[in-house]
């Protein structure tokens, strides 16, 4: 059963192919994304722990796990929002990303948030 309070929290994601720190001739794909995520409840959240399921276009799929987001736990007041950017390497110039973040709130047990699949993709300029 879901928790109610997870209903409430939008998570969206955008994503971009960073050329400067890319090098295609050696296989290094690097995507930068930006994460809002919006607590529409009426009691703060803390966002405890992230899992991503990071997938390339040759089948490979990678998981990372690990304690808050870019270094921090951050507590979501109701009605505000979170946001924050990181990146992601891959080995092919496209690829996928989703996953869960672990959220916890004062008398409730800890429950899970989905994050959407997004999409990495390179768009080569054709000259």
């Amino acid at each position: 059963m879901s928790n109610p309070l997870a209903n409430k929290i939008i998570v969206s994601v955008t994503a971009e192919y960073d050329v400067r720190h890319s090098h295609p001739e050696k296989d290094k794909y690097v995507f930068r994304y930006k994460v809002h995520i919006q607590n529409n409840n009426a009691i703060a959240v803390q966002l405890v722990r992230r899992h991503w399921f990071i997938f390339d276009s040759s089948g490979v799929v990678r998981e990372v796990e690990g304690m808050g987001v870019v270094g921090r736990q951050p507590v979501i007041e109701p009605g505000n929002s979170y946001f924050y950017e990181s990146w992601s390497p891959l080995e092919t110039p496209i690829g996928q990303m989703w996953g869960t973040y672990t959220f916890k709130a004062k008398h409730v047990e800890p429950f899970k948030v989905q994050i959407p699949a997004f999409t990495l993709e390179a768009r080569f300029k054709l000259n």
